[in-house]
């Protein structure tokens, strides 16, 4: 009967410790050396391109584990640099997304604590985890973030295992980003948008991105093709244009499919009442 009753008092005072083991998560960590690889890979496609750059990688608070900053590289890229990596770790996904917010007049992202809305920062994800991310400052603003993807390219061919993970996004989720049209999931070259219109847009051409397009709600007049008015190159593989002339009309409905090639113009001429549709874009390796 006191070696029972030992076992039960026992076994209470083990009930704390098991109770907080099951409250603790696993969690992974990026090594200096992993950085280091990282760094290196992002180096040697800035000097292949010849370019002048800050490169940083930080761990997934944002606090720097590797900078290098390439000979005759503006001071002001160092800055610069951390706060697009760190940008990318806290809130877990590319820092040009932000930017691309305030192209979209969200301006309140302007004001998000922590955040640099400058594109070139891309998050580093294990196992479906961000672990950290690298930052890259100093050349345009795709060269920057191209530099950056070389490095996370990197590091998940290292951590790459037979089967690639698999994205699930709740629906509610996918709901949500379609309220003002949001970016879905991004790869190393290709991503997925939540897009949403209430009014006309401009001209866009995309020099290297195929745009996949599936009408989800609405009815929309797409041009495509013809040639650009008032064309003017916005960023690096991104023209943008006030309407065009020429070119093929359609009217795109629920359910419609449209396959828009790298380098071909199109724009949203009329669009009746809001529309949802998503976008898949697959950049081309040239």
């Amino acid at each position: 009967m006191k070696l029972v009753k030992s076992l039960v008092v026992v076994a209470l005072l083990l009930l704390p410790l098991t109770t907080l083991h099951a409250q603790l998560l696993d969690k992974k960590v990026l090594t200096l050396e992993a950085a280091d690889t990282i760094a290196a890979a992002a180096e040697a496609e800035a000097k292949k391109r010849n370019a002048t750059v800050v490169i940083v990688v930080v761990d997934d608070g944002g606090y720097p584990l590797v900078l290098k900053r390439l000979n005759d590289t503006q001071v002001a890229s160092v800055d610069v640099g951390i706060g697009k990596a760190r940008t990318a770790a806290i809130f877990r996904r590319p820092s040009r997304e932000f930017e691309e917010q305030i192209k979209n007049d969200r301006v309140a992202s302007l004001v998000l604590p922590g955040a640099t809305p400058l594109q070139g920062g891309v998050p580093l994800i294990a196992n479906g985890k961000v672990v950290g991310a690298i930052g890259v400052s100093g050349n345009t603003p795709q060269e920057d973030e191209d530099i950056a993807l070389a490095g996370a390219t990197a590091f998940e061919a290292a951590m790459k295992s037979p089967t690639a993970p698999v994205t699930h996004l709740p629906a509610k989720q996918v709901s949500q980003a379609f309220v003002k049209g949001m970016p879905l999931a991004r790869g190393v070259n290709y991503k997925v948008d939540a897009s949403h219109r209430d009014e006309p847009g401009v001209v866009e051409v995309h020099t290297r991105d195929t745009d996949l397009i599936y009408m989800l709600e609405g009815t929309a007049t797409l041009v495509t093709g013809g040639a650009v008015i008032d064309a003017k190159t916005i960023e690096p593989e991104e023209i943008r244009g006030r309407e065009s002339r020429g070119g093929e009309t359609r009217t795109i409905t629920k359910g419609d499919v449209v396959v828009i090639p790298n380098g071909t113009p199109h724009w949203f001429k009329e669009v009746n009442g809001p529309i949802n549709y998503y976008v898949v874009k697959v950049r081309s390796a040239n």
